[in-house]
């Protein structure tokens, strides 16, 4: 598939590495749905920095993805914004401490029903769009942590192992006209507040002994859009090689 045209739903799109992917998708000419839950402010600004930099059509689509008629409705409106959906990306993520002996069932529903949950009805959503223009790609973006989690993050780390199973079964559901495949990004944006002590024992873990960035992540889901259309059901490490160490 080439981006040309195609009309791509990127979910969490606002900042960080949803941001990244965004602007490279727009790079390569698609039309861009950004989806955002609080952020509004800075998708405005995303939509202006695509359509002034790339010259191509982008739109902003809020919508709470802890509530699962949301999530569903929102490839709903972006097929009737743009007139139909060929990619997902499934970006948009909860991301926070949670202590083992302090975890809530909220903080588990929390990170369920954003990381897994949604990405789930949201392709159930956009399945058909994609199947009525003759095929599309989902993208996951997955975690390293899905394969080897750590700990203080027990309800985010099996969240992303869930994705990763979901993954696999949608590639089989929804084989052969749509693709489905995942992101696994390892240290690529650590969270601001992260101390040096750790950051540098992140870099020391990783075999190539640096931090990745968005962008890394943001040529790998290209790469699945345009370079993958023998691939379904994949889940691409982008982690520095910390699977393997």
């Amino acid at each position: 598939m080439r981006l040309q045209g195609k009309i791509v739903l990127v979910t969490g799109a606002a900042r960080r590495v949803g941001r990244s992917i965004a602007l490279a998708l727009g790079e390569r000419g698609a039309r861009l749905a950004l989806h955002f839950n609080r952020s509004r402010r800075e998708a405005l600004r995303l939509a202006s920095d695509i359509k002034e930099g790339f010259g191509r059509d982008a739109a902003v689509f809020q919508a709470d993805l802890s509530d699962a008629r949301q999530a569903a409705r929102l490839a709903d409106s972006v097929a009737r914004r743009f007139g139909a959906v060929h990619v997902l990306v499934n970006n948009a993520s909860v991301y926070e401490a949670t202590r083992f002996g302090r975890t809530s069932p909220k903080d588990w529903d929390r990170n369920m029903s954003v990381n897994l949950r949604a990405p789930f009805f949201l392709s159930q959503a956009a399945a058909p769009w994609m199947r009525r223009s003759g095929g599309g790609k989902i993208i996951n973006i997955g975690d390293w942590a899905g394969e080897r989690p750590y700990t203080d993050r027990i309800p985010y780390c099996v969240s992303k192992a869930g994705l990763v199973a979901l993954n696999t079964a949608l590639a089989k559901e929804l084989a052969p006209d749509i693709q489905v495949n995942a992101v696994l990004p390892g240290a690529v944006l650590l969270p601001d507040d992260y101390p040096p002590g750790k950051r540098a024992a992140v870099i020391r873990a990783a075999p190539l002994k640096r931090l990745g960035t968005p962008r890394d992540v943001a040529e790998a889901v290209v790469f699945l859009i345009e370079g993958g259309d023998f691939i379904t059901g994949a889940a691409l490490p982008v982690d520095g090689g910390r699977l393997i160490a």
